[in-house]
């Protein structure tokens, strides 16, 4: 891995770690306001309970992304984070809402791929040659 694929993968990785804590504490914290907070997903139609769940899927799949090895818990906890930011982008976009609140959603839909294809092959579960190198 070269040292720019590492500083990429390392720089993509801890934003996308950073959002997903903050907007875990938020939902787990069940605040009323701010991106994924108790306001926005009722008016996205989805119930309050629905925030426990995801807050908590985000928190571990921050420590299973980060922590190394569990190769394929890692692989799981990029998909998780794939569909629940991929999710939240098109409720948000179904329900009209203007690109300002679909922005985080697909900042961190993107951090998920960034980090996904940058990282390194022992934190890959299906180890692939690329003779480019």
């Amino acid at each position: 891995m070269t040292k720019k694929n590492k500083i990429i993968y390392w720089v993509a990785t801890i934003w996308l770690a950073l959002g997903m804590v903050s907007t875990a504490a938020v939902q787990l914290l069940k605040m009323k306001e701010g991106q994924g907070g108790v306001d926005s997903i009722i008016h996205l139609g989805y119930p309050v309970y629905f925030l426990t769940i995801i807050g908590v899927w985000k928190f571990l799949g921050v420590i299973a992304v980060l922590i190394p090895k569990f190769t394929l818990l890692k692989e799981w906890a990029y998909a998780g984070f794939f569909f629940v930011t991929s999710g939240a982008a098109f409720s948000h976009i179904a329900s009209g809402h203007p690109a300002i609140e679909i922005f985080p959603s697909l900042l961190l839909l993107i951090l998920t791929v960034v980090s996904w294809y940058f990282r390194p092959a022992d934190r890959r579960s299906i180890q692939l040659t690329n003779k480019n190198e």
